[in-house]
């Protein structure tokens, strides 16, 4: 496969505007019928400014992409109940965008890896075995002890290790590898989310997850493609439909790596924001900065019907994949 810098990639890559397949516009020498002097001249179709449905250059559907969009159920407070979960660390080709492919390291085969939850005072028990081809870890973000850090406990080939703490404190955290080079580790895809249920259940709502993150896959320390839960325009190609009449909880993570900030803007409504999923803080707005590792809960109640864009507020993102549509029903 033919590499593209990230430079090059800005330079051929069809925006938001334009219908074309990205990966025959972007990755073929050949198709530059519609630029001039490295200027793109394309158009959006007529009726609407944004690729959406069979328009968007996404992959076919993925049941496993699919099941990293909704969260396991919340479960009561029950101090002391054991949730257990297992991680596998895989080495794994995965298709990132329409036809492009990049050689992964990833939990249980997808990047982001599965979401993790418990709910506060819960005893959290994940068993790890790594069965890629370097060392690797789980880090939690959260409170506790240190020999459960993921920093000393190095995994090596076909060993194991069992993480075991009680779930504290509530709200929105995430995991991810920290084997060295730390940068190199996450930006290949081993990273999740990691929910912590308050002991007072949150009010009833459609509940989401995505973390945001990003794909370097011509190896030049930048990111060629802007995703949430991993295919670039996966949520462009199939928008998340969710209802009028019922709060929509977005469970937010930042795991970009190479970029230092990363968004998340909706259209035609706002949303409150809980930083790091706490209630103490909240904003009432339509866009939010996250920094990497910074995460938050997002509830929305839609005013309208329609389909209503969401992307990140540095075009750039958005352009290489970093948006979708919800798709508000009655």
């Amino acid at each position: 496969m033919t590499k593209f810098s990230r430079k090059r990639l800005l330079g051929a890559v069809v925006p938001l505007v334009a219908a074309g397949p990205l990966a025959r516009v972007a990755f073929a020498e050949t198709e530059r019928s519609a630029t001039h002097e490295g200027h793109d001249q394309t158009h959006a179709p007529e009726g609407h400014a944004a690729m959406i449905g069979t328009e968007a250059p996404s992959i076919p559907r993925s049941p496993a992409i699919d099941a990293l969009l909704t969260p396991p159920p919340a479960l009561p407070h029950q101090p002391g109940r054991v949730r257990d979960y297992t991680l596998v660390a895989r080495d794994v080709e995965i298709e990132v965008a329409q036809g492009i492919y990049y050689p992964a390291w990833t939990y249980n085969g997808t990047a982001p890896g599965p979401v993790i939850r418990a709910t506060e005072d819960d005893l959290l028990r994940v068993q790890f075995r790594n069965e890629g081809e370097h060392p690797h870890t789980i880090h939690f973000h959260g409170i506790h002890p240190a020999n459960m850090d993921g920093v000393f406990e190095i995994i090596p080939t076909g060993g194991e290790f069992t993480y075991e703490f009680p779930a504290r404190p509530w709200g929105m955290h995430l995991y991810h590898c920290h084997s060295t080079p730390l940068k190199k580790h996450i930006h290949k895809g081993l990273y999740g989310a990691f929910i912590i249920d308050p002991p007072k259940p949150r009010k009833p709502a459609q509940e989401l997850v995505m973390v945001l993150n990003g794909f370097d896959t011509d190896g030049d320390g930048g990111n060629n493609f802007y995703a949430a839960n991993g295919p670039a325009f996966y949520y462009a190609r199939y928008p998340i439909r969710v209802s009028r009449s019922q709060t929509v909880r977005i469970y937010l993570a930042n795991l970009t790596e190479f970029d230092l900030i990363n968004s998340f803007h909706l259209h035609g409504d706002f949303f409150r924001y809980y930083h790091t999923g706490r209630e103490e803080v909240v904003e009432y707005t339509d866009t939010i900065m996250l920094c990497q590792g910074e995460r938050g809960i997002l509830e929305i109640d839609f005013a309208n019907t329609g389909r209503y864009m969401f992307h990140a507020h540095q075009s750039e993102f958005t352009e290489l994949g970093w948006m979708g549509f919800f798709d508000v029903v009655e």
